[in-house]
């Protein structure tokens, strides 16, 4: 690219930029993609090697990913800013892949199978630095009413088309800036991140990566997934029905909670919504209270107003003998919470991705339970949004730290993790190929905390690692004209690599930060360490007593010249073979 085109594109951005000023402050998921880099290419011709343990259900890590966070503590100890976190805005439209096959229907038409077994496997031995409860004693007594889900978005299951990885519709299109015929161009293509690649399925291969996907989240703790309700016909529809009989199948204490997306259904008919929930709260796997209530979460609920969704509820009662739980989920919790009320069991919100700000989770909590209501918190890892121009500095596991410390401090009585897998936004919780299991590993760690009230004890040293590919302010070489800048009211950009250690005894930690080699030492328990971001890759150690245990590699290089912008945090973990 030429300087005069580089001129131009700043030129631009700062046109953009000051556009972006004026427009609401979104935590809300958009599609989002990853250019095409040799780096992918490398990953991806791992897969070959790990193909019998895709095929048997496995998710396989190729990282041996995990986060680093900032401070010794259990939670983040992250500045907190004044005032109340940004207002989200509206979506648009999910993604619809052009060229993939529409799902496979089999158990969707069926609702729960019959004589479904689960085949799959939890996680491995010592992935973990404390030895996870097993989810029979997360579910019972007092951890049970402590609930966990983890937000699923439709349009990114494992596979979109049952293909290889190396040439499957996420590598051809989704992280490639020409793919989907180039109109993903302008952002540098539609995600940046995917779904740890499975191998190619025989059968109703859909569902069988649905039971995996629910496999995997049963065994980091979580109770079940809120199911974002896209639509209520074509591919996200039926998935949405496969995912409840997948979830039966698998496990039938894993719970589906019904969240009607209010930013994309095209309806205006409260007996058109009541229908479609009635219809999925058949399957046995539907969230229902103790009391027999099923729950409806509509996402962006002030989207209609407090009669309209009366009327669903009569509906549901009088046409469908179903009692609801009606528990909103606000963009604006502050002006909507007193006129809902009246019909709510509880209420949540979007919250805000970055870790400062996190305090007004406080007053909301506060004010919920003031009005005798529960409280569902939302807990996140970060937020870049190409196709929007806007990220969020998550600081690395800062943002994860801070939700967490939140929800467990300020009492919440549930915990949505926003999201599992939209990758659109760069939000996902779920294993992925730049980040392995390692944020889904930490976050057992403080599920774990949130459901029994103690800190799990720390049985074997774990270091988890995570930093950018790129600089903050490195500027795209390619044909990206979008470039992200910081969303309003988000800490200020930084670069760094994150060491966060989790040991039983104090010890040393030895890292390389590209050709800068160092060392710190690390008491027991938790501790952070900030480094400065260089180029080359990352990696760390435990030495204790001359001698070497846990050690972790960051394998993603970072570099000063970027084709295509990226400002998701990478993580990698000690816990997991690469």
């Amino acid at each position: 690219m030429t300087a005069d085109r580089r001129t131009d594109r700043r030129a631009r951005r700062r046109t953009r930029g000051g556009d972006r000023t004026a427009r609401p402050v979104s935590h809300r998921r958009r599609p989002a993609v990853r250019g095409a880099r040799p780096l992918l290419a490398m990953a991806l011709s791992a897969f070959l090697l790990v193909g019998v343990c895709a095929a048997t259900g496995i998710a396989w890590d190729p990282l041996s990913g995990a986060p680093a966070q900032n401070a010794t503590a259990h939670g983040a100890a992250a500045p907190q800013a004044a005032g109340p976190a940004p207002a989200p805005d509206t979506g648009t439209a999910a993604p619809q892949p052009e060229q993939s096959p529409a799902p496979t229907k089999g158990a969707a038409a069926k609702g729960n199978p019959e004589g479904a077994v689960d085949s799959g496997a939890g996680r491995p031995a010592g992935a973990l630095p404390f030895d996870m409860p097993q989810p029979a004693a997360l579910r019972s007594g007092e951890a049970g009413r402590k609930l966990v889900f983890a937000h699923y978005f439709t349009p990114y299951p494992l596979s979109l088309d049952n293909a290889a990885a190396d040439n499957d519709y996420y590598t051809r299109n989704y992280l490639n800036p020409d793919g989907e015929s180039g109109k993903h161009g302008r952002y540098g293509g539609l995600l940046r991140d995917r779904p740890l690649p499975v191998t190619p399925k025989s059968g109703d291969w859909e569902y069988a990566n649905l039971q995996q996907e629910v496999r995997t989240a049963r065994a980091a703790g979580i109770d079940g997934f809120t199911l974002d309700l896209l639509s209520l016909s074509g591919k996200n529809w039926d998935r949405s029905n496969l995912l409840m009989a997948a979830a039966r199948s698998v496990d039938p204490s894993f719970q589906i909670m019904l969240m009607p997306d209010m930013t994309s259904l095209k309806t205006d008919d409260p007996r058109v919504l009541a229908g479609a929930i009635a219809t999925l709260a058949d399957a046995s796997a539907a969230h229902r209270l103790p009391d027999g209530r099923l729950v409806v979460s509509p996402f962006k609920a002030e989207a209609k107003n407090v009669a309209w969704w009366t009327e669903v509820i009569s509906i549901l009662k009088t046409d469908h003998g179903i009692r609801t739980a009606f528990v909103p989920l606000f963009l604006d919790f502050g002006a909507h919470s007193g006129d809902f009320a009246p019909i709510s069991h509880g209420f949540s919100e979007w919250g805000s991705r970055s870790y400062v700000g996190q305090e007004s989770s406080t007053r909301d909590v506060q004010r919920a339970h003031g009005m005798g209501k529960i409280w569902m918190q939302p807990v996140s890892v970060q937020d870049a949004r190409p196709n929007q121009g806007i990220y969020d500095e998550a600081g690395n596991t800062a943002t994860l730290r801070a939700t967490w410390t939140r929800a467990i401090e300020d009492g919440a009585d549930w915990v949505q993790l926003t999201t599992w897998n939209d990758y659109s936004e760069g939000s996902q919780f779920a294993p992925s190929l730049h980040n392995g299991h390692a944020y889904l590993d930490l976050t057992s760690y403080y599920l774990t905390r949130f459901k029994t009230g103690g800190w799990p004890k720390i049985v074997r040293d774990t270091l988890y690692l995570s930093a950018r590919t790129q600089f903050a302010d490195a500027d795209p070489t390619g044909d990206q004209s979008l470039v992200m800048s910081l969303r309003k009211g988000s800490a200020p950009a930084r670069d760094t690599v994150e060491v966060l250690s989790f040991l039983t005894e104090a010890a040393s930690v030895r890292t390389t930060v590209g050709t800068a080699q160092g060392g710190h030492d690390a008491p027991a328990g938790i501790h952070a360490k900030l480094l400065p971001l260089k180029p080359g890759t990352s990696a760390a150690h435990v030495v204790r007593d001359g001698k070497a245990s846990a050690k972790v590699d960051l394998p993603f290089r970072v570099d000063h010249t970027v084709e295509v912008q990226d400002l998701q945090y990478y993580a990698a973990t000690s816990g997991r073979e690469p």
